[in-house]
């Protein structure tokens, strides 16, 4: 994605089921489960740089011992400091007992964080700020173990204001900045009942069933309970990932099915789905259920994920990602009328590498296609020459572009900002031919285009090809996301701001005074969330018109290179990525009554100069 955007934050959940003698013998170190924490952060630490977090419980600690534990960070390299800090400790203990680590009662005992259950969490700060205090997970201390808490997620939710309402709580300031401190105050009211009516041993179950009906908003979260339980439960859409994994020694939960393969070296079929609205409950004694909380809805699971947010090597997402570069290969050969002699093929950025492959790759079939055709016309007229010149002809690929570190961006003036931005890619010079090479380039979304616009064009017209045709694996990103990724203003979005034009360029801005005037009327009756009326800026329109427009847009003054925008369509998306339908951010159709009012809200602040989000 040329445009960074902050998105998807990512869950760990380890419960040992062990104690910890057994994996000092079995793995040869007391700290398994800390390390196994570590690593299936670290393989997930694409979904969060802004903080990480951990927590941890132990069991059968003495009266008036602590047992619930928290450290978070929000260091450049949060995993890192972490661990770091957990280094540390274990040093100073060896100091005063070099062989501690060989004594698993002493290392519990003493080591804060060496607890039976484990909880950490990656932060991309989507809602609330990126302070320390913002970071899970989020904890909740009693006297009573049972009303102890610890809670972490990958989450949106867009009715905050409710959620106080309904346990008849005046939040403060720090509460209303952050949808989790809002959860947390839902599921802790209800945690509190419970175990007033059975002290210590709430049920799990009747606990979130009381509470996350409430929610309005896509989420996975993970819990830790003072008393030994804790759980993990994704929402009835399934719009957050979740997996899992099960042994006779661990359970295990993640963001991603590819970072606990890894961290446990186990196959593909081992890891399993938490499928929506459902639950996994494990008790104080390390026996589990998977428990329905909500009745399954219209499954809805982030395309996004499958285009960019989680990591290639899973072996799924790599084919999906395949598939989205291959099903745009028959409309960019159109755009290039065939002319592949004439053509060089490169993507920027790097995470658009898998969908440039499915692109080679469905040019390379449309090649070897006319080969034979060739070959065979020829009958028996060719020479040597003739047929190795014709079997060895290649798809023209190029490696076009090379991001430079982040450059520092100490300079305030605007013009030298600018400046800054234009160089955060460097080309390789000598690979196109003056006015004569198409260049394509696939990017696996474009969400502002301003990276495009005030870089890599920019950039890439250095090279002076004929023209310039970028690729979006994506389809056009039109509507604020609400649930975990951070695009909630219309303002932002290059295809919102094209739309926009072309409204102004037809003399039809009667369009916006209409759209706004019917959004008023449903904020007046308190029915936002009925409708998405924002479609109605679309509505003009072609897809076709949109990109035509999105390419004048991006293209920077001066710049005398043909620029065009070729976007993937729905319908080939969900071919793609069979799975995963949720398209909201692409078609407006949202999985909860909540997106609605979210993207009427951001027209409004549109409409009104208000630079700020949606929820």
């Amino acid at each position: 994605m040329s445009d960074e955007i902050k998105h998807e934050c990512g869950l760990a959940y380890i419960r040992l089921r062990k104690p910890f003698s057994y994996y000092l013998q079995q793995h040869g170190s007391v700290t398994y489960g800390l390390t196994k924490l570590y690593l299936l952060m670290e393989k997930q630490h694409n979904r969060g740089q802004d903080g990480a977090g951990f927590a941890s419980v132990k069991l059968n600690t003495e009266p008036g011992n602590p047992f619930l534990y928290r450290m978070r960070s929000n260091a450049p390299q949060p995993i890192a400091d972490l661990f770091f800090r957990v280094g540390q400790e274990i040093a100073e203990l060896e100091k005063h007992q070099t062989d501690i680590k060989l004594h698993p009662g002493l290392m519990k005992g003493h080591l804060p964080f060496l607890g039976e259950l484990l909880l950490g969490h990656l932060r991309y700060g989507t809602q609330g700020k990126n302070n320390l205090e913002f970071c899970h997970p989020f904890i909740k201390r009693d006297l009573m173990p049972g009303k102890n808490i610890a809670l972490a997620g990958n989450f949106n939710l867009v009715n905050t204001d409710e959620l106080f309402d309904a346990i008849k709580m005046n939040p403060g300031d720090f509460q209303k900045q952050s949808d989790l401190a809002a959860m947390m105050e839902v599921i802790h009211h209800y945690l509190a009942e419970e175990d007033n009516l059975h002290p210590n041993s709430a049920d799990i179950v009747t606990v979130l069933k009381k509470a996350t009906p409430l929610f309005d908003g896509g989420y996975t979260i993970g819990s830790l309970i003072g008393n030994g339980y804790s759980f993990v439960m994704r929402d009835a859409h399934g719009i957050r990932p979740a997996y899992y994994y099960i042994n006779d020694e661990v359970i295990v939960a993640a963001s991603e099915r590819a970072a606990i393969r890894t961290t446990f070296n186990v196959g593909e079929n081992e890891v399993m789905e938490l499928m929506p609205g459902a639950a996994i409950i494990v008790d104080d004694n390390g026996n589990y259920k998977i428990e329905q909380i909500l009745e399954p809805k219209q499954r809805r699971a982030c395309s996004f994920e499958r285009i960019y947010f989680s990591r290639g090597s899973d072996e799924k997402i790599y084919r999906e990602r395949i598939a989205l570069g291959h099903h745009l290969s028959k409309t960019v050969l159109d755009n290039i009328n065939y002319d592949l002699k004439n053509t060089i093929f490169s993507y920027i950025p790097n995470t658009a590498e898998v969908a440039f492959y499915g692109l080679v790759k469905g040019m390379e079939e449309y090649l070897n296609k006319i080969k034979v055709e060739r070959i065979l016309s020829w009958g028996n007229d060719f020479t040597p020459d003739k047929l190795e010149e014709m079997v060895n002809r290649k798809i023209r690929q190029e490696k076009i572009a090379i991001k430079d570190v982040k450059l520092r961006t100490f300079i305030t003036e605007d013009a030298n900002r600018n400046e800054m931005v234009q160089h955060v890619y460097d080309i390789t010079y000598g690979t196109v031919r003056r006015n004569e090479d198409t260049l394509v380039v696939i990017d696996d979304s474009i969400v502002r285009g301003t990276t495009l616009k005030e870089s890599i064009i920019r950039m890439l017209s250095r090279l002076e090809p004929k023209k310039v045709l970028v690729v979006s694996s994506a389809p056009q990103i039109r509507y604020p996301d609400c649930y975990g990724i951070d695009m909630s203003k219309l303002g932002d979005f290059i295809a919102f701001r094209a739309a926009i034009a072309l409204l102004k360029e037809r003399n039809m801005e009667h369009v916006l005074t209409e759209v706004t005037n019917k959004i008023v009327a449903l904020k007046n009756a308190n029915q936002l969330h009925t409708e998405n009326l924002v479609r109605l800026i679309y509505k003009p329109f072609s897809p076709e018109e949109i990109s035509a427009k999105i390419a004048q847009l991006i293209t920077p003054p001066g710049v005398s290179t043909v620029v065009e925008v070729i976007y993937q369509t729905i319908e080939d998306l969900h071919d793609s990525c069979p799975t995963n339908t949720g398209d909201w951010y692409f078609t407006g159709n949202y999985p909860t009554p909540g997106g609605n009012r979210v993207v009427n809200k951001a027209f409004l602040n549109y409409m009104e100069g208000k630079n700020v989000r949606g929820y």
